[in-house]
């Protein structure tokens, strides 16, 4: 344990005495995610790549409200973040002073939430006179897959698909990019969310739908496909979360849900609906660039049958798409010790003002490099 001036003791995981920066060509980074219901912790070295990561996920804490609770989101937040974050550097294997820079969410997402993380990490980047930046959550779903063995080039079209956001954007760089399209009310994952609650089945609901949906026969309903019979590259699942309430309404006769078979029944025409959005506005995108390489991050990235129908229709075209792995689709720390590295490594840096940013238009970031 150390002692500073103050009087309060610190592990070695936490302290860093005052050094001279010199301009880096490589850098090891601490990065931290708190947008959400998830606190992501990871160390990033841009020679060495992840070095490691862990998660603590408030799923538990959230089930029996049917959803996010901000406040005790923030409350776990600060409870989970210091002890994940000596974990996660022990885990790497790193002490303090070799930690070259700190990487924090800053937005979108809850506010106090945001705020614990942007604290935090703007606190320890002071402690330990290294240089911070704070990162779009988006960019950092977004740049997610490079963390894989078979990273995909630039330029190529990204589908952002999770509980908050779905949106098509054309990626020419890190920071060069374009919103082709975005949900004009709910996201696909919060879709799946409310679907399930009308089903009566557990948060969160994506994967709940999924794992119903394999027991459902995929002709008995056809829902929807909103949006995809007029141009254009915007999404809208309100009227899809409609079509299915009205469904269920129909069915249920005499019960609060139609029987086990209709409710898998729908649960499977749902998330064929939503798949079948999704991918006709990813080949109409990639169709009006003229790219050929298609990205596909989020939460809802991680379901099967969205990868089975995007794949192989992507195949058909001879075009490629590209994932990260189950763990990465999710919020974690990983996705953002990586964005931050790569704009820490181009020189941004932020100075001592504690920024959040519950909304954040994500066309508006500092590219690395002219477009």
């Amino acid at each position: 344990m150390i002692t500073v001036n103050n009087g309060i003791k610190l592990s070695k995981y936490f302290w860093r005495p005052s050094v001279n920066r010199v301009e880096l060509k490589t850098m090891r980074v601490l990065g931290i995610e708190t947008s959400c219901d998830e606190t992501g912790i990871a160390v990033y070295d841009s020679n060495g790549g992840l070095l490691a990561h862990d998660l603590y996920s408030q799923i538990g804490v959230h089930a029996e409200y049917g959803g996010v609770v901000p406040e005790l989101a923030s409350r776990d937040h600060v409870r989970k973040i210091l002890p994940l974050i000596k974990k996660v550097l022990s885990d790497a294997d790193t002490i303090a002073k070799e930690i070259d820079g700190l990487a924090y969410t800053s937005g979108p997402g809850l506010i106090g939430a945001l705020m614990v993380g942007v604290c935090v990490g703007r606190a320890l980047a002071y402690a330990w006179q290294v240089p911070a930046i704070g990162i779009h959550h988006m960019e950092g779903h977004l740049l997610a897959p490079m963390l894989e063995e078979s990273p995909p080039a630039f330029p190529f079209i990204a589908l952002l698909v999770s509980g908050g956001h779905t949106q098509l954007v054309e990626v020419k760089g890190v920071g060069i990019y374009h919103i082709l399209g975005e949900s004009l009310d709910d996201a696909a994952g919060e879709a799946f969310d409310k679907a399930a609650k009308m089903l009566d089945l557990d948060y969160p609901g994506g994967p709940a739908i999924a794992e119903l949906a394999k027991k459902g026969l995929a002709e008995k309903f056809k829902f929807p496909r909103p949006m995809t019979d007029r141009p254009g590259l915007d999404f809208s699942f309100s009227g899809l979360k409609t079509f299915t309430l009205n469904t269920i309404v129909k069915y249920r006769g005499d019960d609060v849900l139609p029987d086990d078979q209709t409710s898998a029944d729908i649960a499977c025409a749902f998330e064929e609906a939503v798949i079948d959005t999704l991918t006709i506005k990813c080949l109409r995108a990639l169709e009006q660039t003229g790219l050929k390489r298609l990205v596909v991050a989020g939460g809802v990235s991680a379901n099967e049958r969205l990868r089975e129908k995007l794949t192989e229709r992507i195949h058909k075209i001879n075009g490629e798409v590209f994932y990260a792995r189950h763990e990465f689709c999710t919020d974690n720390g990983a996705m953002i010790a990586y964005a931050g590295c790569q704009r820490l490594l181009a020189g941004y840096h932020e100075g001592l003002a504690i920024t959040a940013k519950p909304r954040w238009p994500m066309d508006n970031l500092m590219p690395l490099a002219e477009e």
